[in-house]
């Protein structure tokens, strides 16, 4: 693997970005933060309703005209596809793309595995497609989201989704290499966040937590030391992720500290 230095800062006032899973939840908190950073935002989700009253909301406070809601099942490529055509035809240029649609549930995990690994996968084919110089694009930068347990697992996080969320480091450091970065011109950049608070200040995965006495008390044991953070605060570490990591880089934003890049070994095995 051949990694870049650190590039120039990247200003993303007036920078267009597509987010799928952006109607609700972390998804819609970068949506924001994308906005009040002066970007124009392409809120691509399954859900219409959600991505209506997201749409209307923000375009409130930040204007109607930086902000388009795409009906999108990321499951679907061609369907993918025509949200990155509508983005475009809307606001003539895409750099930004940030794959954060996921589910977590292992008992639909055929799903799961489509949304959480195959849809970063596409998500990543069309950014390149849309953004590469290669493909007559102007480069751009692509930020998979993956998650705390991308690196090793946990209780909370069941066996399919962890194995998802480790393959969103492979996906994202392989396509971020330099090798195919001079061709492209985009970045791609894997982003992990940890545990996170809900609105009401819980602990966002509970409701994903085994029930038995037994895995509450390895809960307990994996939650040791961690500290749940706010949506706001991760968001504000995509900022500076986008704004300044090399391609095929990783991070990991986690107890509310501000994003680390985590290394890894290069060598061939």
């Amino acid at each position: 693997m051949r990694f870049l230095t650190r590039i120039s800062t990247m200003d993303l006032k007036g920078k267009v970005a597509l987010v799928s899973g952006g109607a609700t939840g972390l998804g819609r908190t970068f949506c924001e933060e994308l906005l009040r950073h002066g970007a124009k935002v392409s809120i691509c989700d399954l859900d219409s309703d959600a991505g209506e009253n997201a749409q209307k909301y923000l375009s409130e406070t930040f204007g109607k005209d930086r902000i388009l809601f795409c009906h999108c099942d990321v499951t679907d490529y061609v369907q993918y596809e025509e949200a990155f055509q509508s983005t475009l035809a809307e606001f003539d240029g895409l750099d930004i793309v940030v794959n954060n649609a996921e589910i977590m549930n292992d008992k639909f995990w055929e799903l799961e595995v489509d949304v959480n690994l195959n849809g970063a996968i596409r998500g990543t084919l069309l950014g390149l497609q849309f953004m590469g110089r290669d493909k007559g694009g102007q480069g751009g930068v692509v930020v998979n989201i993956g998650s705390a347990a991308s690196f090793r697992p946990q209780v909370f996080s069941p066996p399919i989704y962890t194995a998802t969320k480790h393959a969103i480091l492979g996906l994202s450091r392989s396509c971020g290499d330099a090798y195919h970065y001079s061709t492209s011109g985009v970045r791609v950049i894997a982003l992990c966040p940890g545990l996170l608070c809900s609105e009401n200040g819980s602990a966002v995965p509970q409701n994903n937590k085994f029930k038995s006495p037994a895995h509450e008390k390895a809960w307990q044991a994996d939650m040791k030391g961690v500290v749940p953070q706010s949506m706001e605060h991760v968001a504000k570490g995509l900022m500076t992720v986008i704004k300044e990591a090399a391609s095929g880089s990783v991070w990991l934003i986690a107890n509310g500290t501000p994003p680390k890049e985590i290394p890894f070994s290069h060598e061939t095995l």
